[in-house]
């Protein structure tokens, strides 16, 4: 065969190559209904989650907590993100609160979900059955690390789980509130406390500490602005959506002496590694909290609204 027509071929089946694998990855985020991208989805081992979570026992009351790593079909374990703050809304629902990039779908998203229609599971105790339904999430709008500002998603959880604050690493407090703070942009007029913003001036201390698949860790707010915090805490993909709380001061650190936990009131989720420095991001609390509220004026009955971190230990 001609050298010349033996390139030709080797292109034309680089060029097969490459449509089939952009065709799979299009079949991916529509079948599976993820939108593969960052901190949201990974594809890695579930030892280390399996080793921090409580081990599930045939007949236990099934347990929902910060750090639960979870999916949302049963024959794709590896396609997971994590339970950011557990505890119930306005209406006395059982919520759980977690990235929104980590599922995509035009026709349901910026709505609420009153239909059953993607239930979310345990991704360490798939056996016992959907923790819960998806209820919302907000449309990207284009980013690969999910909207600007409302990078959340809310799950209805089931009457029959029990909550809570208490995660492998991280017990929340409550919900945290930043009096004097910088409103958040998603916050209505006048702000409550919740709705506002940690500072992150060279003179504000303000700290973050998180949980996730590295353990746990805490780092400095470095960067506020829109109600998304940069921080030296790291995270790596799967832990989209995860527990952040502020560092109380004068509180004891997470260390080998204490066995590795911190407790302190919730102050967002764990967003994505963005290009900047340092890449660790995260969607406030009150981004979070100012946007359920805005859609609870708009539309009384949202899932989350008037959301509250539970107090069960």
């Amino acid at each position: 065969m001609p050298q010349r027509r033996i390139q030709q071929v080797r292109q034309e089946r680089q060029v097969r190559q490459v449509r089939q694998v952009r065709r799979i990855s299009v079949l991916l985020a529509g079948v599976l209904g993820f939108l593969l991208v960052l901190t949201g989805i990974t594809a890695s081992t579930a030892a280390a989650a399996a080793a921090a979570a409580p081990a599930p026992g045939a007949g236990a009351e099934k347990r929902v907590f910060n750090g639960m790593q979870i999916i949302f079909r049963t024959d794709a374990p590896n396609a997971f993100c994590t339970i950011g703050a557990v505890g119930t809304d306005a209406y006395q629902r059982k919520i759980a609160i977690s990235a929104g990039h980590c599922v995509n779908g035009k026709e349901y998203a910026d709505r609420d979900i009153p239909e059953n229609i993607q239930p979310v599971y345990d991704r360490n105790d798939i056996a016992s059955g959907p923790i819960g339904h998806l209820r919302y999430f907000k449309d990207p709008e284009g980013s690969m690390v999910g909207h600007a500002t409302k990078d959340y998603m809310i799950i209805e959880l089931e009457p029959t789980v029990v909550l809570s604050s208490q995660g492998p690493h991280l017990k929340q407090t409550g919900v945290l509130e930043v009096p004097g703070g910088q409103p958040s942009p998603n916050a209505l007029s006048p702000a409550p406390n919740s709705e506002r913003l940690l500072g992150a001036a060279l003179f504000n201390n303000n700290e973050l500490v998180v949980s996730g698949q590295l353990g746990v860790h805490y780092g400095r707010v470095t960067n506020a602005a829109q109600g998304i915090y940069q921080s030296w805490a790291p995270h790596k993909g799967g832990d989209s959506g995860g527990p952040a709380i502020w560092h109380v001061p004068g509180s004891a650190y997470p260390s080998a002496a204490n066995g590795f936990q911190a407790a302190g009131p919730w102050a967002g989720i764990t967003k994505a590694i963005a290009l900047g420095v340092p890449p660790y991001v995260y969607t406030s609390s009150a981004n979070i909290l100012a946007d359920l509220r805005a859609r609870e004026a708009a539309r009384p009955g949202v899932y989350g609204a008037g959301f509250q971190i539970t107090t069960n230990p």
